[in-house]
């Protein structure tokens, strides 16, 4: 505070009290399966698909990962993390004028790669060229140096910046690679070939166990990467180690806020799809089943059709509404087209349709005038027999987006003073994030008391609660139902009647 010295006015900026809430993102999608090439060990952000062809190889035969991503950014996604699998396979590795370089990863996809030096402008200085197969140059790099206190020390840029070579031997990531002897001349080759190993065209559970460790190590996998939905293409419950592997992954997706959108069994039918379900874990609450599969052209085998599985439509299909419409409005109906297909693989009947829809399963279907569309916005716990209150898509997405936001725009009252200036605090900052969504027509009600509620007073924050170093927020929300079930009457009006 200023000290008055001269008669007059005095102006202070006072804090206002405001921290403010911002939504979290609610689509951006967590692809996991098996890759040509790229990062293992962890979840790598790809904003589009030549980003993801330029770091995993795009399409593979018989790979569903690649066709996934393809469509998920065909139908309106924008971020993805990509988690590759790889079992038994190794890594490419070559040496020439006293350095020694390894592949990015491990896979067969650099056997054919050729790294070729240009001397530099001084002694010490060089520069380097990848070339694919094809001899298409994919990268270069100029003024790299053999000194280790250079600015451009050749293993720390390499290391840092290209997406095919290393200086780390992977066999031993944690030691720091040898100093180059000498300024590198001509070319070098992978002499020794990487291995592709075992393409897991249909991962079961114990693949999943084996590439990514326990439930603690798939939350340790994505860290701090703010994945909300997460697909596995080609994953379904066809088998118990199928089912098992899903139901992992719910676990996940459930401590992590997120939801997982999960395929129907390639061969299943209307009479079979339901198998097994209603689901009754509260896990089941933070995922969806999409049927039937989707036909689409391969661009591998000149544009023939084939079967794929739809979580990645279905993702793009999310981020698109969550986009257009908000998070809160289901992702189905005419509006939720699906890009990039030939057709379904089942078309379905309204009656088809009633058979699946009450336990919880969504269709995809087919209609004359809008084409192929998502209908159906059910989670795994919305069978009509369990009577859940996540029954749907938009509620239970909706309350991991409040979830989320709060819990992120909350931080700063942690070791506040616990006292009713805090309480009002809360009630202000929560409030307005709240109106605003109110105001964005997220919830039912015509006023914000029928809409929301934020307390946190006297009454839920006791004395012992306060002793204890607790402070407690309620929110609550009134959620928007989809029109699931459109009824409309028609009676006829007798003449003359007035």
């Amino acid at each position: 505070m200023t000290t008055p010295t001269y008669p007059g006015v005095y102006i202070q900026e006072l804090p206002s009290g405001v921290h403010t809430i911002t939504g979290v993102a609610t689509s951006i999608a967590a692809f996991i399966g098996w890759a040509p090439q790229g990062p293992v060990g962890q979840a790598t952000l790809v904003q589009s698909w030549g980003d993801f062809q330029s770091q995993f190889g795009g399409l593979y035969s018989g790979v569903y990962l690649g066709y996934a991503v393809n469509q998920f950014f065909a139908n309106g996604g924008q971020q993805a993390y990509i988690v590759r699998l790889v079992k038994g396979a190794t890594t490419a590795t070559g040496s020439a004028s006293g350095i020694e370089l390894w592949a990015s990863s491990p896979g067969d996809w650099a056997n054919a790669f050729t790294v070729n030096f240009t001397v530099g402008p001084d002694a010490s200085s060089f520069g380097m060229q990848v070339l694919d197969g094809t001899g298409s140059v994919r990268e270069s790099f100029v003024n790299l140096s053999i000194n280790p206190t250079a600015p451009r020390y050749a293993p720390t840029v390499i290391d840092s910046d290209s997406q095919y070579v290393t200086f780390i031997n992977p066999a031993t990531p944690t030691q720091p690679p040898p100093v180059p002897a000498a300024v590198p001349t001509g070319s070098l080759t992978f002499t020794t070939a990487g291995s592709a190993g075992t393409v897991l065209t249909d991962p079961t559970d114990a693949d999943f166990a084996g590439q990514l460790g326990n439930l603690g190590d798939v939350q340790a996998l994505f860290g701090s990467a703010p994945v909300n939905i997460v697909c596995v293409p080609g994953l379904t419950s066809a088998t118990a180690e199928g089912a098992a592997a899903i139901d992992y992954l719910q676990q996940f997706c459930l401590g992590a806020r997120a939801f997982c959108i999960v395929d129907s069994p390639q061969l299943a039918t209307v009479a079979n799809v339901t198998q097994g379900l209603p689901n009754t874990a509260p896990e089941a609450a933070n995922s969806a089943m999409y049927f039937p599969w989707v036909s689409a052209p391969d661009p591998l085998v000149g544009g023939r059709l084939a079967l794929m599985p739809p979580c990645g439509l279905v993702a793009g299909v999310y981020a698109a509404t969550d986009a257009s419409r908000g998070v809160w409005k289901a992702p189905a109906g005419i509006d939720a087209g699906l890009g990039g297909i030939a057709g379904l693989q089942y078309t379905l009947t309204d009656l088809q349709n009633g058979q699946i829809n009450p336990h919880g399963v969504n269709c995809l279907r087919y209609f004359p005038t809008y084409g192929n569309v998502v209908w159906g916005a059910r989670t795994l716990l919305g069978a009509d027999t369990v009577g859940s209150q996540w029954k749907y898509v938009p509620i239970r997405r909706f309350a991991l987006f409040l979830e989320s936001s709060l819990y992120d725009g909350t931080q700063w009252v942690v070791f506040e003073p616990n006292d009713e200036t805090l309480w009002g605090q809360i009630r202000l900052n929560v409030g307005a994030f709240m109106q605003g969504l109110f105001l964005k027509g997220a919830f039912q009600g015509t006023t914000p008391q029928q809409a929301y509620f934020v307390k946190c007073d006297a009454e839920n924050n006791p004395q012992s609660s306060i002793n204890q170093g607790i402070v407690t927020i309620e929110v609550g929300f009134a959620p928007l139902y989809p029109a699931e079930f459109v009824i409309i009457q028609i009676q006829q009006m007798m003449a003359g009647l007035a």
